[in-house]
């Protein structure tokens, strides 16, 4: 991967260097799966669960989105994510639903990058 695309996604909240140790240095492996994370639909279910007052839904939703993010190095997502779920299964919505605003600014910054990087 050339350094300009490297570092956008770095500056994204990717860690290009974890994420290409774990597809054991594929590249073309590693920009699969982020385009494939551009149409998975968790993050607006995520959002519409959250708008309707789903519990269940969005408990699952944002331990999915977490499981992904760990996957791909996407490190401030990822811990967003992570304290999310922990706020949901700690009874905590009003805490969990607030971190939207924070998941939602980061989830815009990676999708970006992603599409900036990989965009033919």
């Amino acid at each position: 991967m050339d350094t300009r695309k490297n570092e956008r996604l770095i500056a994204a909240g990717i860690d290009t260097a974890s994420a290409l140790e774990r597809m054991m240095g594929n590249e073309m492996l590693l920009e699969r799966f982020l385009m494939r994370f551009l149409d998975d639909p968790n993050f607006e279910t995520l959002k519409r669960a959250i708008a309707e007052n789903d519990q269940d839904a969005a408990l699952t939703a944002s331990h999915t989105l977490k499981g992904l993010c760990g996957n791909l190095s996407m490190t401030v997502l990822f811990d967003l994510f992570t304290r999310q779920v922990a706020a949901f299964r700690a009874g905590d919505w009003a805490g969990a639903a607030a971190m939207m605003e924070d998941i939602s600014a980061a989830y815009d910054q990676v999708t970006a990058a992603v599409r900036e990087v990989f965009a033919q």
